[in-house]
């Protein structure tokens, strides 16, 4: 009777969460097999209240973010004014890059969706060093090693870490409101983060890459990501897909990100 007293008050008092149950799915490791990648998936199904684990031990250890961080960034951006909606014009700076399509302007969408690191790396310059670590600190995102020498790169390189488990909590407080924003600038997140309208379900989602990009080089494997979530009628399932490669990376290592992921979430009966 007390233990059922003491958790009662823990939730209304401390905003305590019961464990939720995890379903340990090791079969699911054929879709990384076919590609020939090394990694682990997770999904939150919010209406059940349960994870679904590929590797669950692996989807607690913390890697660098990579562009998805282009996520809370993004959020930061709005939420400070720097950025208005998802038309917003982010300029280019007028250095030629290997990759052409970052040699324009672009909106917030756009940028988004090709996950510029230039637009993002002045977007965060713009920010400045005491509002990125209150906002970071404040949505709970993560270990983000965050210093004035850093402010640019500190999600591509160096000790900043965090976890699938981690991403997707994030993205659940997110959906759900449980974070330091408006309503109007995560409905606008939302906006730029849609990949896939379809009759039967939405796909929202983030790639991320922590590799020699764009001249930005890191010590250790390569890693990969592709989290997000799935609206399909009144159900929400958020997931990340992380994936990681010593040299040489194989040829399937990009694509292979979203194209695990789909393949589970199809088997889950989600997509």
């Amino acid at each position: 009777m007390l233990t059922r007293f003491l958790l009662v008050a823990l939730v209304f008092c401390c905003g305590y969460r019961p464990p939720v149950s995890v379903i340990d799915r090791p079969d699911l490791g054929r879709f990384f097999d076919a590609e020939k990648l090394n990694g682990s998936f997770l999904l939150y199904d919010l209406k059940k209240d349960r994870y679904i684990a590929y590797r669950y031990a692996r989807s607690q250890k913390g890697f660098l973010p990579a562009s998805t961080y282009k996520i809370i960034n993004t959020l930061i951006g709005l939420e400070t004014g720097l950025l208005a909606d998802e038309a917003t014009i982010m300029k280019w700076d007028g250095v030629r890059r290997a990759r052409e399509v970052l040699n324009k302007d672009m909106t917030l969408r756009e940028a988004f969706q090709v996950s510029c690191v230039p637009c993002y790396q002045e977007l965060a310059r713009k920010i400045g060093l005491e509002r990125m670590r209150s906002f970071v600190q404040e949505a709970d995102y993560g270990h983000m090693d965050i210093q004035a020498g850093n402010l640019d790169t500190f999600w591509l390189r160096g000790k900043s870490r965090i976890s699938p488990k981690e991403e997707v909590d994030f993205l659940r407080r997110v959906y759900t409101g449980q974070v330091p924003f408006s309503k109007p600038n995560l409905a606008t997140l939302k906006k730029v983060m849609l990949l896939d309208d379809q009759p039967t379900h939405r796909l929202y989602g983030k790639t991320g890459w922590a590799s020699e990009i764009d001249g930005i080089g890191i010590d250790g494997p390569d890693i990969g990501w592709f989290v997000g979530y799935v609206e399909k009628g009144d159900d929400v399932y958020f997931f990340a897909t992380n994936i990681e490669s010593s040299p040489p990376v194989p040829d399937t290592f990009l694509a292979g990100r979203r194209r695990v992921t789909e393949r589970i979430l199809t088997e889950l009966g989600i997509l």
